[in-house]
């Protein structure tokens, strides 16, 4: 799933992404700690990795989306 970075806090690593369906879901500095990401910023296209669905859907890793 694909998201644009809405709301990203430097102090706790936390934040709010849009995804391309047009559905806020928030994700904690843990979905960031175990990746490459060390900063996020405004705008940015950001690829995650999910589980659940629905109403339970949980954002667990959030990756920088590269062109190859």
């Amino acid at each position: 799933m694909q998201a644009t970075v809405s709301r990203y806090d430097t102090e706790t690593g936390a934040g709010v992404v849009l995804t391309d369906r047009g559905v806020e879901l928030p994700f904690t500095a843990e979905a960031v700690a175990h990746t490459p990401v060390r900063l996020l910023r405004l705008g940015q296209r950001v690829r995650l990795t999910t589980t659940g669905s629905g109403a339970t859907l949980t954002i667990t890793e959030v990756h920088f989306i590269t062109l190859r």
